[in-house]
């Protein structure tokens, strides 16, 4: 039988024609992309990270932005300060008065009457002890009635109760005056004035209307993230992270670290039991210690932006593109690393115990 080859001799355009350059060039492309793509996918190592946006917060409670209140009800007669205007403890910020400007005055007057009362009823009730005293001997003789003896003990009760009257009228003054001597409003620490509520200028203020905000300059910085609840789970507190605050350039890449540029450590302080109303949990990340320090205060103030990764496992790229794909969490199928220390260092002492036993 003729062969193949001796058939094409009969065809002579098919056997001139041969595969276009781009095609030969294109399908040695895919060739060898495919191939590179599954060697980096089983050979190359990825950083399993969970990431998350967040702020820079004051790590303190205390240290964190305080609102100025108003103690008493009235209007703000006077601004001791202004927008920007760093402020020591105690310093005034702000003086409230009460709507009515003679009060302070009726009320001085009004306690000095009232001490007044006290000092009269003090002194009838002298001398109605005198008066129990004596008509009790004159009782004892057989001088005096026992209805006179009776009276001059109720005259000693009622100079008593009115007494006790005139010094609870006395400390409801007091108690007054105490709190319009609140009408000074003072900076409860440290800081600069952030923002100044001036409608209240000449607008009446109840109790709690906030007069300014005091922002404390010297803090300790930390960063709150708020990370997707299927990684958290797994997240334990010490793991690395790294940070990209806002307005600093950097160059990320979640699963190769050494890579990146311009990004800055930390690592997990604590993580919130509880969610928030949108499903997120919040971590909060302080400096790694021995590693590079956080920006400058004036380059990351608490309040700025930041997005953070933190580290998890190291896998091989095509695990991590498979968990991906499928939506699963990080260290997928694997047991926590501490966890399993844990049990090992659990399950060693027991492990003498039974060899003891044995013996």
């Amino acid at each position: 039988m003729p062969s193949r080859s001796d058939h094409s001799v009969h065809f002579t355009t098919l056997a001139a024609m041969r595969p276009p350059r781009v095609a030969t060039a294109l399908a040695w492309m895919l060739l060898i992309g495919v191939s590179t793509a599954g060697a980096i996918m089983a050979l190359v190592p990825w950083v399993q990270t969970a990431s998350g946006t967040g702020q820079v917060v004051a790590l303190d409670p205390d240290d964190r932005q305080q609102q100025v209140t108003a103690f008493v009800p009235g209007r703000v007669e006077r601004w001791y300060v202004h927008d920007g205007q760093h402020v020591a403890k105690g310093d005034p910020i702000a003086r409230v008065v009460d709507l009515d400007p003679d009060l302070l005055s009726r009320l001085a007057a009004e306690r000095a009457q009232v001490q007044a009362e006290i000092a009269a009823v003090q002194q009838s009730r002298a001398v109605a002890g005198i008066d129990v005293s004596r008509t009790a001997q004159l009782f004892a003789e057989g001088l005096a009635a026992r209805r006179d003896y009776e009276q001059t003990q109720i005259k000693v009760a009622d100079a008593g109760a009115k007494l006790a009257e005139a010094r609870a009228k006395l400390n409801r003054i007091d108690i007054q005056l105490n709190r319009q001597s609140a009408q000074m409003v003072r900076a409860p620490r440290d800081g600069r004035v952030q923002q100044l509520n001036a409608a209240t200028g000449g607008a009446m203020v109840s109790p709690g209307t906030v007069l300014a905000v005091i922002a404390p300059e010297r803090v300790e910085r930390a960063v709150e993230l708020f990370i997707d609840g299927r990684d958290v789970p797994l997240l334990r507190a010490g793991r690395p992270v790294r940070l990209e605050f806002e307005g600093w350039p950097a160059i990320q890449f979640s699963g190769w670290p050494s890579v990146a540029q311009g990004m800055f450590d930390g690592r997990v302080r604590t993580i919130d039991p509880n969610a928030t109303p949108d499903g997120l949990f919040r971590i909060l990340v302080e400096p790694h210690p021995g590693k590079p320090a956080w920006p400058a205060r004036e380059f990351a103030r608490p309040g700025g932006k930041v997005r953070g990764w933190v580290q998890g496992e190291t896998v091989l790229v095509g695990y991590e593109l498979w968990r991906q794909l499928n939506d699963f969490p990080l260290e997928f199928g694997r047991r926590p690393a501490a966890p399993a220390k844990e049990d090992a260092k659990a399950a060693a002492p027991k492990a003498t115990e039974d060899e003891g036993a044995k013996k």
